[in-house]
């Protein structure tokens, strides 16, 4: 069985000390707290949840994997903001979907979610790039909780690499050729 927890507190190394902190937060908590399986808990508005889908679907997309809205991606930015996020956190999140949306109204003349692909990797490079007013900080929040979300998720241990549940069998002499994904435990 795949322990989202274990796998969280791994990415949050990964991260190092520039981790967003609801991620932090959420690995740190120590009883561990009943987690929410269900539905999150309303944090964005029809239109904030339609463009987290879209731009997540652009820094994961589907290609011979799943992509970040197969993942269940959204929902698990939408339960980290809701369960873990303090309010200046949640706001660096609503900013930086707020201006993205600005920039493809004034550039596009429509809104982001409805921007073509090649549009919406060009707001988010902005963004990445920190060229984007309203959007500090943005970027790298919204990165670590898509790549979080997702590598953490069935599909992104599964799929995306080669599951291998530990313990598993010993082969010493496993050839190298036969590895085609990174492998997950």
């Amino acid at each position: 069985m795949i322990d989202r927890r274990e796998t969280l507190v791994a990415m949050v190394a990964a991260f190092g000390a520039s981790a967003f902190a609801p991620l932090a937060r959420a690995v740190a908590y120590q009883p561990n707290p009943v987690i929410n399986t269900g539905s999150p808990a309303p944090v964005f508005n029809a239109a904030q949840r339609a463009l987290v889908a879209a731009l997540s679907e652009r820094v994961i997309p589907t290609t011979d994997t799943p992509g970040a809205i197969t993942a269940g991606v959204p929902d698990y930015i939408e339960h980290m903001l809701g369960d873990w996020a303090i309010d200046d956190e949640r706001a660096t999140i609503f900013g930086g979907l707020a201006a993205i949306d600005a920039r493809s109204m004034a550039d596009y003349r429509v809104p982001a979610v409805k921007a073509t692909a090649a549009q919406q990797d060009a707001l988010l490079t902005l963004a990445m790039n920190d060229k984007l007013p309203g959007a500090t900080d943005f970027f790298p929040a919204f990165k670590q909780l898509v790549l979080t979300g997702y590598y953490t998720s069935e599909v992104g241990i599964t799929k995306e690499r080669e599951y291998l549940p530990v313990p598993g069998e010993y082969d010493g002499a496993y050839p190298y050729a036969k590895v085609k994904r990174i492998f997950s435990s």
